[in-house]
């Protein structure tokens, strides 16, 4: 049985032999020179590829962050002109109120209220015509912002591919 078993390992063995000379040939077989060069380069070529790529990853992360800055810094300019606004008008209420109790004849007090919505309607005419340019010239203005992140963005794309 021993015979047979050996008889049978032999057979494997012999079967096998031209992968086991090629695999022992491989492990020791040289890369040659120009091979080697070629792999440097690559590697440093894709190296600086993603050095590119980071750098203009973190423009574009840049160009978002001042467009977001600057939306947040708008938004809070808007809050405080129309906390400013309902303060001017919560004065004038008042002061209205002080002029109509100092009125003497009902004419008078109807003179007063007249002047006052008056007043008030030209106010209201003023922030009016003042939101809509302040309006106008975000819209001008994030339109041209946008429009100069997207050429960033597409002149970073170009670049890294």
């Amino acid at each position: 049985m021993t015979t047979e078993t050996n008889s049978a390992f032999d057979s494997v063995k012999q079967a096998f032999a031209p992968m086991t000379d090629a695999f022992k040939n491989f492990q020791t077989m040289e890369v040659p020179e120009a091979t080697r060069d070629f792999v440097k380069r690559a590697a440093g070529t894709a190296k600086e590829k993603v050095g590119d790529i980071y750098a203009n990853s973190e423009k574009v992360t840049a160009a978002i962050e001042t467009a977001v800055t600057n939306s947040v810094g708008e938004a809070a300019k808007v809050s405080r002109n129309i906390q400013s606004a309902m303060y001017q008008d919560i004065e004038s209420f008042f002061a209205g109120i002080d002029k109509l109790a100092s009125a003497k004849s009902l004419n008078e007090a109807v003179q007063i209220q007249t002047d006052l919505v008056r007043s008030h309607g030209e106010v209201l005419a003023a922030r009016a015509k003042s939101s809509s340019e302040y309006l106008g010239k975000l819209v001008t203005e994030g339109a041209k912002t946008a429009q100069e992140n997207i050429s960033k963005v597409s002149t970073y794309a170009t670049k890294t591919a």
